[in-house]
């Protein structure tokens, strides 16, 4: 029997982790020591009472229905956050809706809003779910750079005017991954009114809006006058909560947006396992005491790397924010052949910054997801590496 893939599965290229961590394991086996620094999976454990709730929930008999989207208390639960936090207020039965994760909601989303040929504007580089996302819906990515001398934030008067008025989707990431570039109210300002103008729809994805250093509090999209008019934000309680396995996110906004997202949505799943719904709704009533601690150790891992980088004279975007280090090394070397190069040399593991597009080429992404004493035996390793 012969088997052949769709022709939509070109769409899904193999990701370059399972090739890193087969490198890193040979590394490993040879008695070396690993730093692996690649998958931005939190290291952290969920908080003891987000924990306690999952397993008090999951021991119930009567917790294995279906729950068929968000329940009644999540939703109020995302609504106070985003009251307390942001100061933004959001209806909870007509403004949010929940997805099993932001990367099912991310690859899904362009389905609803784009046909065949729409642009969707999306930066270079980004987070590789996105392209996925417009792929399979058959539109067409329109790359906006992200580079240093505009603060590696796109740059909206760049987009052609022809390219602006057939776009119906306008993706942005902000603190970014790859690149953590943070949001500022300015920046928002802009994009509203060039939604407005062009009349295409907005998705902040605020994955990691509680991964600020400085400043009191997460800035959303949503706070910015009239971005309730043209868009939404997708956010998970993998990062900011440690529940990356436990897959469950939201997206919150324009209340027509999320009717027509809650339409394709029946059509794709039953809704996440109402225990770990329980577990969301604890993490986000505590979310201030849970994200301070958060961010402070996460705070002394970006001073760590950012200073190490410095000194071993490797070049690191400028951030306040984000999960991530984004670094250019000082070698003539093609990306993916360095980092491989590296976890043989000296068993720190990276990602290659062309796997998130063109701008990417030469540069290694870094994750924060290991403890500062082990992000300095990292600096020290790749202090000594010899290329």
């Amino acid at each position: 029997m012969k088997i052949e893939p769709s022709l939509k599965m070109s769409i899904f290229a193999p990701a370059i982790f399972g090739d890193l961590k087969v490198a890193a394991e040979a590394k490993k086996a040879t008695g070396a020591e690993v730093f692996d620094l690649s998958l931005g999976s939190p290291d952290l454990p969920p908080d003891e009472k987000v924990r306690r709730v999952l397993s008090e929930q999951s021991a119930l008999a009567n917790t294995y229905g279906y729950t068929l989207g968000g329940t009644k208390r999540f939703n109020e639960a995302v609504a106070n956050y985003y009251e307390r936090r942001s100061s933004v207020t959001l209806n909870p039965e007509t403004e949010i809706i929940q997805t099993m994760g932001s990367q099912e909601g991310l690859v899904h989303l362009p389905l609803a809003f784009c046909n065949e040929g729409d642009f969707v504007l999306t930066t270079n580089p980004a987070y590789v779910a996105y392209e996925a996302g417009i792929k399979l819906a058959g539109a067409v990515p329109y790359e906006m750079p992200l580079r240093a001398e505009n603060g590696f934030l796109p740059n909206l008067d760049e987009i052609p005017e022809d390219v602006a008025q057939k776009a119906k989707l306008l993706i942005l990431n902000l603190p970014g991954n790859p690149v953590p570039a943070m949001p500022n109210c300015a920046f928002f300002e802009k994009v509203v009114a060039f939604a407005k103008k062009y009349n295409i729809i907005v998705l902040h994805d605020a994955a990691y809006s509680e991964y600020y250093f400085t400043g009191g509090s997460p800035i959303s999209f949503l706070s910015t006058p009239g971005a309730m008019e043209v868009g939404m934000e997708i956010n998970s309680l993998s990062k900011s909560f440690s529940l990356a396995g436990a897959r469950i996110a939201y997206i919150v906004g324009n209340a027509e947006i999320v009717h027509i997202l809650r339409q394709l949505k029946s059509n794709l799943d039953y809704g996440t396992f109402g225990p770990i719904q329980e577990a969301a709704v604890m993490a986000l009533d505590n979310a201030e005491e849970i994200t301070d601690r958060l961010r402070a150790e996460f705070s002394a891992r970006h001073r760590v790397l950012m200073k190490g980088m410095e000194e071993i004279g490797w070049s690191a975007t400028p951030s306040n924010g984000g999960m991530f280090v984004w670094a250019k090394y000082p070698f003539e070397m093609d990306d993916k052949e360095f980092v491989f190069k590296v976890i043989d040399q000296c068993g720190v593991v990276m990602v290659p910054g062309s796997i998130f597009g063109s701008e990417g080429a030469g540069f290694v992404r870094l994750a924060l997801v290991q403890k500062v004493a082990v992000l300095q035996k990292a600096v020290d390793r790749l202090r000594n590496l010899s290329i």
